[in-house]
């Protein structure tokens, strides 16, 4: 293993990730380069594990930002019932995003990938964690078979939002962001236990999908469920982040991590709710700002070529 190790690991957000496929395009586009060359591992959750499949496969950022822009609309079509329909059952028809992802990723099976990946989902048949991953130890010897879209179907099933994903040897599988929407923390432990890398090597770029800036009500400190039901999951996925952020700060060190995740408005982006202009302007402003220290951090490491098992 090469003395340096850097880990892309990319959030999950929904219909968000469309920042930061922009932010990779914009730059790929400031210094000419294919930022995959530049990262050893690639880790995604939901919207940010569709984002790492589609690198995986050779996509450039510029191609997801357009399948975003031209998929979004579909996956999470305006409809006026849409809303009524999320108190009972899933928002949207997965028939959608499964036809977005087929079209996507054809026939490519995960094994095709050219960068290591893993993808987190869950399974909530068995109540336990699932992750998806390359062929990159010898005891991985069954997901390299699975067709990308199925893992990205699985890694994306956002519960109330879309059904869980049944097509994979009938588990119950829904989005990896219940347990590990910032999934920094598991490439880190991806990079040290499987693949013997030590910590003193890594490095990691960790793509958030903006965060938005909430106040929170006096009521939750001694509410019930009125009071908590449009703030727990929000809570927990913030401090989920915020937790698996942390430790990786204190296991490699402030220097060797770099966040991005800019602070908006509450309520200015939705998961389901494509916001192009904006989301584009906002990658354009953050990543103009980091770019000379991604330069500086990420660029002088080139990859060396990933080398699935199964072959």
């Amino acid at each position: 293993m090469n003395d340096r190790f850097q880990i892309l690991s990319l959030d999950g957000g929904g219909i968000k990730g469309l920042f930061s496929a922009a932010v990779l395009a914009f730059l790929e586009a400031d210094h000419s380069i294919n930022i995959t060359n530049h990262f050893d591992l690639i880790v995604g959750t939901s919207t940010g594990g569709i984002i790492a499949l589609a690198l995986g496969l050779g996509m450039s950022p510029r191609d997801i930002v357009r399948f975003y822009i031209e998929e979004g609309p579909k996956i999470f079509p305006k409809c006026c019932f849409s809303s009524l329909r999320h108190f009972v059952q899933n928002k949207f028809n997965a028939d959608n995003i499964k036809k977005s992802l087929i079209d996507c990723f054809k026939d490519k099976r995960l094994g095709d990938s050219k960068k290591r990946l893993v993808i987190p989902s869950y399974n909530i048949g068995e109540d336990d964690i699932y992750l998806f991953k390359t062929p990159h130890h010898e005891r991985l010897k069954r997901d390299w078979k699975v067709p990308m879209w199925k893992v990205a179907m699985a890694t994306s099933a956002a519960p109330t939002y879309f059904p869980s994903f049944q097509e994979l040897d009938h588990l119950r599988l829904i989005d990896g962001g219940v347990w590990a929407n910032n999934p920094t923390i598991v490439g880190v432990v991806e990079a040290v236990s499987m693949l013997s890398v030590p910590l003193n090597a890594i490095w990691v770029l960790s793509l958030g999908t903006t965060e938005e800036v909430k106040g929170r009500s006096g009521k939750l400190d001694t509410g019930g469920f009125w009071q908590w039901k449009k703030d727990a999951v929000n809570v927990i996925m913030r401090g989920q982040s915020i937790g698996a952020h942390t430790q990786a700060l204190h296991l490699l060190g402030k220097d060797k991590i770099v966040r991005l995740d800019p602070k908006v408005p509450d309520g200015l982006f939705k998961l389901d709710k494509l916001s192009e202009a904006d989301l584009i302007g906002k990658a354009s402003h953050v990543s103009r700002h980091v770019s000379p220290k991604f330069k500086d951090v990420f660029c002088g490491h080139v990859s060396p070529e990933f080398n699935p098992l199964h072959k």
